[in-house]
């Protein structure tokens, strides 16, 4: 086993946090309502809450399992750095983590927008799904409120990462672990504020929503990385699990990289 070229790696990062933002953002902007017209009125067909917590979880499952092995599918600086705290990431890859991340996350904001625009009408101020508190919230959750629900989320999210992807866990399952627990804390917490648990995630669509979002951003830096970090910090004395030598970053076999010998490497495949 060979670890990827960091190139390699934040490709697979790119590629993921872009997923994640335009799969589970773009199910709140385009099917959490639809009102599909009918005789004497209209019949609503929208994925509501259920369905944009179960997008958020999928895009998590289908981008781990596809390129998880690459670069630990992170796809969060929260998660990034709460792994990092648990030594099971290195402090160096961090910055190039989080800026690739969050350009995924951009990326995706952009195309989002780009798409909501071509519907005559659409106003994508407040209609973006961004996260916030207070009067941006949607419930009407306070900004204390929010932080306590960011913080433990987060934390709750990182334990279950740690721990799915321990080698004693069962093997092959992390992902759907994972996913599941992304689509609870969706459950929870999207009328508290929008859920983030992701910086990146919140930044791809924060300046694209505008309303006060921008604003906000800080909340959803501040309170993911703070239980991620306590999550990294904690869960080899809560759970008794210490891999905090294990580097889950992802992995590929040498033969995905080279050409077998006696093969022609500018061969037409």
């Amino acid at each position: 086993m060979t670890t990827p070229t960091m190139p390699q790696r934040l490709g697979a990062e790119f590629l993921g946090t872009f997923w994640l933002v335009f799969g589970g953002c773009g199910s709140a902007i385009f099917a959490a309502t639809f009102l599909a017209p009918v005789s004497g009125g209209a019949v609503q067909l929208g994925i509501g809450f259920l369905g944009v917590a179960l997008a958020f979880g999928l895009t998590v499952v289908t981008m781990a399992y596809a390129v998880g092995h690459i670069s630990g599918a992170h796809f969060n600086p929260a998660v990034t750095i709460g792994v990092a705290v648990a030594k099971r990431f290195e402090w160096k890859d961090v910055p190039a983590y989080v800026i690739t991340q969050v350009a995924g996350a951009l990326l995706a904001g952009l195309a989002l927008y780009g798409i909501a625009n071509g519907k005559p009408g659409f106003e994508a101020t407040g209609n973006m799904a961004a996260n916030g508190y207070g009067e941006n919230s949607p419930g009407g959750y306070s900004l204390s409120a929010v932080l306590v629900a960011e913080v433990l989320l987060t934390a709750v999210f990182v334990y279950v990462i740690l721990g799915a992807t321990d080698s004693r866990a069962p093997q092959g399952f992390a992902p759907i672990a994972i996913g599941l627990s992304l689509t609870l804390i969706h459950l929870i917490s999207i009328p508290i504020s929008n859920t983030s648990v992701n910086p990146a995630r919140s930044t791809g669509v924060a300046f694209f929503n505008g309303a006060g979002a921008p604003g906000q951003l800080w909340l959803f830096w501040l309170a993911p990385i703070l239980g991620a970090a306590i999550a990294g910090a904690t869960f080899h004395l809560i759970t008794g699990v210490d891999r905090r030598d294990r580097d889950i970053s992802g992995e590929i076999e040498v033969e995905d990289v080279t050409v077998a010998d006696g093969v022609d490497p500018d061969a037409p495949r």
